[in-house]
This record gives structure tokens, sequence and C-alpha cells, in this order.
């Protein structure tokens, strides 16, 4: 299907200013899509107040209005420049609110504007709940046992036929805002009234706990011919009940028998069918831990925070695509950017792990809860590229700088009380995976570190594993030990994720600070970082791409370096 050659002009809604659950990583969906349609000649404009992104640089788009974004504000806008369409997925939470705004007030049709991509009709029934059940059905896939409500009154009697522990959750909010498993009626009574006020349209939602599931999460993505793929599946380190911006991400999923991702993938291909989302839809899962058997928790039909982490990990660029398929592209006429010869409908196959780590900054505020849960608190995260678990889980603990070495080696203070660590590890706050290092140390088995933080066995496993390493590593003698000896463990940590400062910490000698670790041992032992490259089809086809990581845990370079050229260049990475 070609490009729709009615659209002229184009509306992008961004996503407000910079705060808790918005703005940030929508930057990189709002530019991708600014490019795609330029690339095309439309004329686009942007709203977004945001002065501190990229997408409000006057060189993206062809007119930036730094406005309020609310019904008011873009009805003006929208009077003034008469643009053909709008394009609602790519501003977040925010911007998908008012859509539906613009299209319950009769805003869109009275200026004829077009909704380009994702249908109005197709967010609403992601949105209210009803709409969502029935269309589950229709996919043949389960959803939590629920009820909305509107009033405090209804929501008190759902409460007393269900039974505690609950999750509360509230319509059309950010991040989560308001929502929460609760325990008991006392806390039920002041979140349910909050919840409330909080919605946009007085509506909350109560339904079962599915506390300790595992959470999966697929980016799906269609066109308007009905061609679906599976661009990326992660999975939650932290169980069902953590906001999944709040949770370790790793994607591909670990965990997962064939089975299982089989199940849940055929599953997201009829659920985005049913919905009828064109573009990029974000699906959350809950997977019960011993069984197959899975519910769906929420879908976002719009770029997301996990499809900007879906996006990176896979070099797939999620937004830009999108925005061909709302004009009117379909996935086989679109190119993989990556590979150069491949069509966009090619799913994405990783030879490598990504893994993402919010960032909080609880600490600057007096009082603060530091508990996490199902409202969104961080305000950023990093990502790391790796060949294990334990090396991505590694390098991305040191990316978040706050002072921690990695996974082990830190300077934190323990908690003397072993009650006070069991709470720690059922109620997780930000520190949660030092508090998992910590019980490891003091002798708590696997099973009940898995019992009170639901935290798959697989991944504490993996963390025990990078513990044990830390123990061979002490007990070497740098100076007249065996060298075969030396030589196998400082490999061995070195693929695993331990940086030569943090094997200096924990050999604990003055004698091998870190420049003597790296330029004296693992130099004399030939142990180097190699390049590698993603591609997006685990090297099924070259990639035309220089997306680069570094690992340990490889036995060659994915780039071919000119030696002469090396020997003329001084080359920098920042």
């Amino acid at each position: 299907m070609p490009i729709d050659k009615t659209i002229k002009k184009a509306l992008v809604l961004g996503s407000g200013g910079i705060r808790i659950g918005q703005a940030g990583e929508f930057d990189y969906s709002g530019s991708q899509v600014l490019k795609a349609l330029k690339e095309e000649g439309i004329e686009t404009i942007l709203i977004n107040p945001n002065i501190a992104t990229i997408q409000t640089d006057p060189q993206l788009s062809d007119r930036v209005y730094l406005l309020p974004l609310n019904v008011k504000y873009v009805e003006e806008v929208i009077k003034k420049e008469s643009p053909d369409g709008i394009l609602l997925a790519f501003g977040g939470q925010t911007a998908l609110n008012i859509g539906v705004e613009l299209e319950e007030e009769g805003i869109l049709e009275k200026y004829n504007v077009k909704v380009l991509g994702t249908p109005i009709k197709a967010i609403q029934t992601t949105e209210d709940r009803d709409a969502f059940v029935q269309a589950m059905d229709r996919a043949n896939a389960s959803v939590c046992k629920s009820e909305a409500v509107n009033n405090y009154n209804d929501a008190l009697r759902v409460a007393k036929k269900f039974g505690f522990p609950l999750m509360m959750r509230v319509a059309y909010t950010l991040g989560g805002r308001g929502s929460g498993i609760v325990e008991n009626m006392e806390d039920f009574k002041k979140m349910a009234k909050r919840g409330l006020a909080q919605s946009r349209i007085n509506q909350i939602l109560i339904e079962e706990s599915m506390w300790g599931w595992k959470e999966i999460e697929y980016e799906v993505v269609r066109d308007s011919e009905d061609n679906c793929f599976i661009n990326c599946n992660m999975e939650n380190f932290d169980p069902v009940g953590i906001h999944t911006g709040e949770s370790i991400v790793v994607a591909p999923s670990q965990t997962l028998t064939n089975d299982e991702y089989q199940m849940l993938r055929s599953a997201s291909i009829r659920i985005i069918r049913s919905i009828g989302v064109i573009g990029e839809c974000n699906i959350q899962y809950g997977l019960h831990p011993t069984s197959k058997e899975f519910r769906v928790i929420e879908i976002n039909a719009r770029l997301s925070r996990s499809s900007a982490l879906a996006s990176k990990a896979t070099g797939y660029p999620l937004a830009y695509i999108a925005a061909k398929l709302a004009i009117g592209y379909n996935l086989p006429e679109l190119k993989n950017k990556i590979t150069g010869i491949t069509t966009a409908c090619f799913e994405p196959a990783l030879d490598y792990l990504v893994l993402k780590i919010p960032r909080w900054d609880l600490q600057k505020f007096q009082k603060v809860d530091r508990h996490i849960g199902s409202q969104m608190k961080s305000v950023g995260e990093v990502m790391a590229i790796g060949r294990t678990f334990e090396e991505v889980l590694q390098k991305a603990l040191r990316m978040l700088d706050i002072g921690m070495k990695g996974f082990v080696g830190n300077d934190l203070d323990p908690i003397e009380d072993f009650d006070e660590l069991r709470y720690e590890l059922r109620n997780p706050t930000d520190l949660r995976v030092f508090r998992i290092t910590e019980a490891i140390k003091r002798g708590l088995s696997i099973d009940e570190i898995y019992h009170l933080s639901r935290v798959d066995k697989w991944f504490l496993y993996k963390l025990k594993n990078i513990i044990n390493i830390e123990n061979e590593l002490k007990k070497l003698d740098f100076l007249g030990g065996d060298r075969d000896e030396i030589k196998y463990w400082m490999w061995r940590a070195k693929r695993f994720g331990f940086s030569d400062g943090q094997i200096s910490d924990i050999v604990g000698s003055t004698i091998f600070d870190t420049i003597k670790i790296r330029k004296i041992i693992r130099k004399e032992f030939g142990i180097q970082p190699y390049v590698k490259q993603i591609d997006t089809l685990a090297a099924e086809w070259p990639a035309q791409t220089n997306y680069l990581y570094l690992t340990y845990a490889a036995s060659e370079h994915d780039i071919n370096y000119d030696l002469e050229l090396k020997e003329k260049l001084r080359k920098v990475i920042v």
C-alpha cells in the first residue's frame, strides 16, 4: 500500500515537561517520527513545552509550539495550522489522553483532522476495562478477574467481594500513578479515594493480585494490511507487582521455555489484531512461575518506555517504522535500516543480552518512601550489552553512577538484623539487588530468597555465581601463586563483568591497584575485550551499522581493523 498522498501537513504531540513517568524516553520516539515524516515531504508541526529535548530543536520540525499539552491549546494550534493528520502514539500517555479528549469533544471532526496510525477506538479499547476484556476474549487471552468502578461505594463492594490481597489500577494515568497491591481494607480506602480523584474518567480497576508471577513483555508491530511481527520480548527480573519502569529488565527473556515463548508470541499477534493497532504496541503478561497459565496485564497502544528499550536493544528503529506505517506504508515495503537488505518485516534475532536498570534519586528527598512497587518513581535508566547475564548486570550497575562497582565489592552499610533483611527482600527498595547480595553472603538459601522476593531462581543462581567468582579471586596469590590458576580466574572474572577496579578492591592489595591489574596481570595473560556488532539477525545477514559493544566473552572482533590506518590515526571513543 503506498503512502497516503492526502497527508501534506501532520501534527505531532509530545509528552510534555520532564517529570517522573514521562518525557525523557519519548524524546527518542518524537525525534524519529519527525525524521520519518520529513523524509516523505510532509510538513511537521510539534507541540511540546519541553525545551530540554532534541525533538524541540527547530531543525527537526517545520514548526514548534512550546505550549502546554492540553485540549485548549492543541485546538488553537489545529485551528491556526489546519493539519491533515495527527499522530498520538509518540508522546506517551499524555499525548494519548489528549487525543481521546479531542475525539470525544468532536474537535478532530470539526477541523477534519485524521488520526494517523492506531485509531482512537483501539486506544479506548486498551484504556476502558470492559472493552479491553471483550477484546481479550476475542483474542483467546486470559485477563485477571477484575471490575472497573467509578465511585467509592462500588469500590468498597468489589473489594469485599474479591478479598485481599488486591491489585488496584487507575485509568488514564502516567507511570502507574495511584496503583498498587493492597493488603487490607484500611489501605484500600485511602488508595481508592485518591485513585478516583487522579483518574481522568474517575475510574479505578480492582483485580485479583498476581504478586510473584513472572512479568514478560512483548513489543509487537502491525501494519494496515494485518502483517505482524514481534520486535522483541523482554523479561522482568522483578515479579509482577513492580512497575516495569522500576524493574530490572533483560532482553531476550532468559527463563522461558520455548513452549512458553511461542505461546505468548502467538497470543501477542492475536491481541494486536483483535485491538486493531497500526504501528507498535507493548503487551505485558503475568506468567505463572510453575505452569503455562498467563494473564494479560495491560497493553500500551503507543510507543512506551519499554519500546525505547526494545528499539535500542535490537537496533530496530521502532518509532521510525511506526511513523511510516501511520502514513500508509506496509512492513514488506520498508527496508531494515541495519541490514539494508531485508525488509522491516523480519523479526530481530539477538545473539547477545541487553539489560536495563532504572535510576532513582530518592536520597535527595527527606522522609521519602524508598520502597518500589506498581507506581513509578525512577527518573531514568541505563542499558548494558554483553554475552552473559552476569556481565550485563555488573556493567549496568556501574553505569548507574551511584558509587557501586558492580554486584559485589561495594561499600554499602549492611542490615544487621535478619528479620529486617528478610522484610526488605519481601518489600523491595531501590537497593534490592544489593540486599540479595547480602542475603546470599550471609547464608540465606536460594529457596528462601526466592520465597521472599519471587525473583526467579535462574537469576538468583546467576547472582550467586558472581559471589562465587569473588570468593575465588580473594584466594588468589598474585605475587607467588600458580600463574595458570590466576589466568583462569582473571579470564572468568572479566567474562562475567568484573571491572579491573572491582578486582583490585576484591584482592585488597595495595600492590595491585587498578592500573597494575590492567597493565601487569590482565595484559600479561592477553585478556582483552573484543568489539562485537549488533546486527539484529544473529549474523544471518551482514549488518551495515556501527552499533557496537565490548565484551570479553568472545574470541574475535566483528570489525576488520585496517592496521595501517590504525597506526596513522588516533581514535577516541566518547
